[in-house]
């Protein structure tokens, strides 16, 4: 299991420099993603809910056509970030195909 203790901006930042167009801020980590289509993006979504129900971990998803914005955070951390988010973050990325 995941450790739910908030990790400090530095350690965040550094993790994300593995995570190629991901953010930091406002205590969340996000990333914007761009598909050919709505159905890709949709198509996204889906797949990208399974990887967080397993990790029982659910991400703030906004979608507008093609594009799909994903932000992590822990509520049961105080709406912080911790390595729940770097892993479902990493997650996506080895699967997203854009």
């Amino acid at each position: 299991m995941a450790n739910l203790t908030p990790l400090p901006k530095d350690e965040v930042e550094n993790a994300l420099e593995d995570l190629g167009g991901w953010a930091y801020e406002n205590d969340k980590i996000s990333k914007t993603y761009e598909f050919s289509d709505f159905r890709a993006a949709v198509s996204f979504i889906v797949r990208l809910s399974f990887y967080a129900e397993e990790r029982n971990h659910h991400p703030e998803l906004f979608n507008v056509y093609n594009s799909v914005t994903v932000a992590l955070t822990t509520h049961d951390a105080g709406d912080k970030v911790t390595e729940k988010d770097l892993l479902l973050a990493r997650d996506i990325e080895g699967f997203v195909w854009v």
